[in-house]
């Protein structure tokens, strides 16, 4: 299962990067239609959105399947007809961000996931943050949310990207 993680993982990362990399650097932070982020402001989303704090906090033994909500959590993440709110701490900015400085951000945070994917226990239970609607998820779920969650916005940002390119 640990070499299928870190495929997702890499596959993820990889696309989520192409796809930033791909935005002009003129249109990474323009606004593409009333009431969306820019591509800009959904990679920085990403960025505060990423787990690694969590998986290297306080853990307890899990005392359930460690994978039990990992089904739970595809099915509603990526489920693209429902209209997400993030909760304020992971709210994007206003701020203008140079392209560069949101890849190596994006870089790191992954490459950080990765090396906890690869040498923590992941069936243990995180217990520093509660998972809204969800509660506490073991490591494995943290790692698999990160990975679906970007999916998610992968999504989003392919969406912007098709209607910056059509103005």
């Amino acid at each position: 299962m640990e070499t299928q993680l870190l495929t997702a993982m890499d596959n993820t990362s990889g696309e989520l990067l192409q796809l930033i990399a791909a935005f002009p650097e003129d249109k990474f932070n323009t606004i593409p239609f009333e009431g969306s982020w820019t591509a800009a402001q959904v990679a920085e989303h990403l960025i505060k959105a990423g787990c690694t704090p969590t998986l290297y906090g306080n853990v307890t033994a899990t005392t359930r399947q460690p994978d039990e909500k990992i089904a739970a959590l595809k099915e509603l993440f990526l489920n693209f007809e429902i209209k997400m709110t993030a909760p304020s701490f992971i709210q994007p900015s206003a701020t203008i961000h140079k392209k560069q400085d949101i890849v190596n951000d994006v870089t790191r945070v992954w490459a950080d996931a990765k090396e906890a994917a690869g040498t923590l226990n992941l069936s243990e239970t995180c217990t520093d943050f509660e998972f809204p609607g969800f509660g506490n998820l073991t490591r494995l779920e943290w790692i698999n949310f990160m990975v679906i969650h970007t999916q998610r916005h992968i999504h989003q940002l392919k969406n912007i990207s098709r209607v910056i390119e059509s103005q």
